[in-house]
């Protein structure tokens, strides 16, 4: 028998529980696969409380990497051994999954499996708002909210290495030592400054060229007021809840301004754009160019602590289950 995370009703973290369930032979045309460890995101806490909605009872869970144990008919780009890792197979809170080829990336070697858990979505995340959502130069000034968290730390890193300057905004002094750590080239204490006015202030007026804002509600404004004239405020999250309807004529009030809301499954649409993005990233963690950081790791029977921790910002780097 397997163990999996299940949500039989939406609401809190108490909601989730571990239970017993048959995974049998893959069907034809998938895979099972002995997980090693599951990411945890914001979206699995979407999904459970409800915000995004989907089907009941469902197994919570988009992200992790683990090892083929067993191959459906016809299938023939795996086979039984080989590490995989993946950012998109619901279900994936279990120690045990059954997945299509198609969604899978084989890892390269000296790529660790909890690594690789860690990197799928928050890396290509940040490849694509860095290399996708814009096509960022060389002493580009970025503005990135949450530095310190699992996306910012590989955000901040993936902009460095494409040349631009990084602002980063946190909320303490550890978390002000990770940002810099990571290569941020200044760091706004959100807790101490209105981080809109410093970001003017270290532009000398002119305001920042991209602001990357995972936040939302509770950061929207101030985002779009670090933002110089056609600037760019790519909103990829709402940790603090959604951003409330505005007037679009204030884009125009405030300097002609671009906001776009991405999402990272239609920048891996494609299995040619997937396999781009994540062999880019798993490509830069085994060269060295890229460091995952794993805040915390729990066993899947404190998934409900897991997603406490993550929702109350009391991490850091990369939240993990490990079954």
């Amino acid at each position: 028998m397997s163990k999996a995370v299940v949500v039989e009703q939406t609401g809190g973290p108490e909601v989730m529980r571990v239970e017993a369930q048959s995974v049998g032979d893959p069907p034809a045309g998938q895979v099972a696969i002995e997980v090693a460890a599951c990411g945890v995101n914001f979206i699995d806490t979407y999904f459970r409380s409800g915000l995004y909605p989907r089907p009941l009872p469902f197994v919570n869970g988009m992200e992790g990497a683990g090892t083929v144990r067993a191959i459906g008919d016809g299938v023939t780009e795996l086979e039984v051994g080989d590490r995989v890792a993946w950012s998109a197979v619901p279900g994936s809170y279990a120690n045990r999954v059954i997945a299509a080829p198609a969604s899978l990336i084989r890892l390269p070697d000296g790529v660790s499996e909890e690594v690789a858990a860690a990197a799928m979505l928050q890396g290509m995340t940040a490849h694509y708002l860095t290399h996708g959502v814009r096509d960022t130069q060389p002493g580009d000034v970025a503005l990135v909210h949450a530095a310190a968290g699992g996306t910012g730390l590989v955000l901040v890193q993936t902009l460095k290495n494409a040349g631009a300057t990084v602002y980063g905004t946190c909320s303490t002094d550890e978390k002000e030592a990770l940002a810099r750590g990571a290569g941020a080239d200044e760091i706004i204490r959100y807790d101490q400054v209105d981080f809109a006015e410093q970001a003017r202030r270290l532009t000398d007026g002119a305001g920042v060229d991209v602001v990357y804002d995972g936040v939302g509600k509770a950061t929207f404004e101030g985002s779009l007021r670090s933002l110089k004239v056609r600037g760019l405020l790519a909103l990829f999250g709402q940790a603090s809840g959604p951003v409330p309807p505005f007037d679009l004529n204030r884009l125009n009030d405030n300097g002609s301004l671009f906001v776009t809301r991405p999402s990272l499954i239609h920048y891996i649409a494609t299995r040619a754009e997937l396999e781009q993005r994540a062999g880019a990233v798993l490509a830069a963690i085994a060269d060295g160019k890229l460091d995952i950081r794993i805040g915390a790791r729990f066993p899947l029977e404190r998934a409900a602590d897991a997603h406490r921790a993550l929702e109350g910002r009391e991490t850091t780097g990369k939240v993990l289950l490990i079954p």
